[in-house]
């Protein structure tokens, strides 16, 4: 009878787990050269979850160097980038482990990159790749995309971004 209970709270406590782990907020901070703010004193824009799944949402359906072809979506970087007033020429992409890598603003541009919450419609988690994942159109863009120098900027759990 122990046993029994004791299985069954292990699996309600599973559960729980499982369900936090999918409903997990999140927020991606913004800050740098930037004109519109909404924290004065950290000079920051700060989005929540919320604010991010109201805005347009866009799609690539792309492979990437950890995945066969998958349909992401998610904001367009631009669109961050204009709703913040960015000035800038670089911009830093932060993750949830202080990994960043540089990004010139000239791709923004040239390639529409989204940072992706959505894989294949399912919210990304921790564990592949989100919260948000920044996602170029690697496989319609040519080879010059399928490089370590591009493959090294589809960072993924971003949390912030500092435009430089």
């Amino acid at each position: 009878m122990l046993f029994k209970l004791c299985k069954t709270l292990a699996m309600a406590c599973v559960a729980l787990i499982i369900a936090q782990s999918s409903a997990l907020s999140f927020t991606l901070e913004v800050a740098g050269k930037i004109d519109n703010v909404t924290d004065p004193v950290k000079k920051s824009y700060l989005f929540t979850d919320k604010q991010l799944l109201a805005m347009p949402v866009r799609s690539i359906t792309t492979s990437t160097s950890w995945t066969p072809q998958r349909k992401f979506e998610g904001i367009s970087v631009a669109d961050i980038l204009e709703r913040v007033g960015a000035k800038g020429e670089t911009l830093t992409f932060y993750a949830l482990n202080d990994y960043y890598i540089d990004v010139p603003l000239s791709d923004v541009k040239k390639y529409n990159m989204i940072l992706a919450y959505k894989m294949d419609g399912e919210m990304l988690k921790l564990r592949n790749f989100g919260p948000l994942f920044l996602v170029y159109p690697r496989d319609a863009a040519g080879p010059e995309l399928n490089s370590p120098l591009y493959n090294s900027r589809f960072i993924w759990q971003v949390d912030r971004i500092v435009i430089k």
